[in-house]
């Protein structure tokens, strides 16, 4: 961009309970952009529905620059949302973005705004990523899109990150296409950041990682159950795929999770039900079935075991918050 040209405009969209993290770390990325460049700074501007205030996830307000006044094709939209998108009325904020997808504006969806961007079917097709907390019933919900475990999304938009330090990443992805790479490592080395990461990793903390151990057998087969829980695997053939026994196998999981390979299996299932009840519209049964558990009395008596109510109580009891 030459000096005196009109400056890009990045334009936050922020709703109810939206993530103040992903905002702060976005708008940040901005102001020190905006310290170190030479030539016209990014317009940054915050909407929200009505222009009225909104309460993020610590329970504060940042002030409101308008309402969902019409996007310009040049706008960079950052759609910022909190832990119950799902359950919001969204005709505004839709009406708007496509609006916006329809005139060229790129739209990026923070946290959980890949929610609201495959509700447009704007992602079909496309690569998205979302907080790992609303991976599972994004998943069932939205088969069309290819969902990723990216901290954010470069490959085409919409672009989307997954919360945390991810909204660094994909700003500073922004600047390195904006303006170069040299303003956007500029940027991460003010906050304390090594580089941009190119090579996009995991948004979701690994089982093995959240749980403190390093046995790269055992961690392998902790993906393989994540990624097995509609059809689980046997133990045997868990063990074979990592060429160790069974007794092996059950070893590890007694000394690095104090529980057998079936009960550790069992609760990743139950847990995975447990969210798409919360999260979704799917039948108790379709929970069931997704979860690996093949008649409705057992996934039943297992669930109220663990979580002391039945799924058909605890989804009457979600859809009436």
């Amino acid at each position: 961009m030459t000096p005196g040209s009109k400056p890009t405009r990045f334009v936050f969209v922020l709703m109810p309970g939206y993530s103040a993290l992903s905002f702060a770390h976005a708008m940040v990325v901005l102001k020190l952009a905006n310290k170190h460049m030479d030539d016209t700074p990014f317009e940054v501007v915050v909407t929200s529905e009505g222009a009225e205030p909104v309460v993020d996830s610590l329970g504060g307000t940042y002030p409101i620059d308008h309402g969902f006044e019409d996007p310009q094709r040049d706008d960079y939209i950052c759609l910022i949302t909190g832990d119950d998108i799902e359950k919001q009325n969204l005709s505004a904020v839709s009406a708007y973005l496509r609006k916006a997808h329809r005139i060229g504006a790129t739209i990026c969806g923070l946290y959980t705004g890949a929610f609201v961007l495959a509700k447009l079917g704007l992602l079909d097709g496309k690569r998205a990523t979302i907080h790992w907390e609303k991976r599972q019933a994004f998943m069932e919900e939205f088969p069309e899109v290819d969902l990723t475990e990216y901290t954010y999304t470069s490959a085409a938009p919409p672009f989307c990150s997954s919360g945390g330090t991810s909204a660094i990443d994909l700003l500073l992805y922004l600047l390195s296409q904006l303006r170069d790479e040299k303003l956007a490592n500029l940027v991460a080395g003010f906050l304390n950041y090594t580089s941009i990461r190119v090579i996009q990793h995991s948004a979701r903390m690994q089982t093995a990682d959240r749980v403190g151990f390093r046995h790269p057998k055992l961690s392998e087969i902790l993906a393989l159950m994540e990624t097995n829980l509609e059809e689980p695997l046997r133990p045997s053939d868990l063990a074979k795929t990592v060429n160790i026994s069974t007794r092996q196998l059950e070893r590890l999981f007694r000394r690095y999770l104090n529980a057998t390979p079936k009960k550790y299996y069992t609760e990743l299932r139950l847990q995975r039900a447990q969210q798409l009840l919360l999260q979704t519209n799917m039948t108790v049964t379709g929970v069931g079935v997704a979860c690996g558990f093949n008649t409705a009395s057992h996934f039943s008596r297992l669930f109220r075991a663990r979580f002391g109510t039945s799924p058909h109580r605890l989804r009457g009891e979600s859809e009436k918050e």
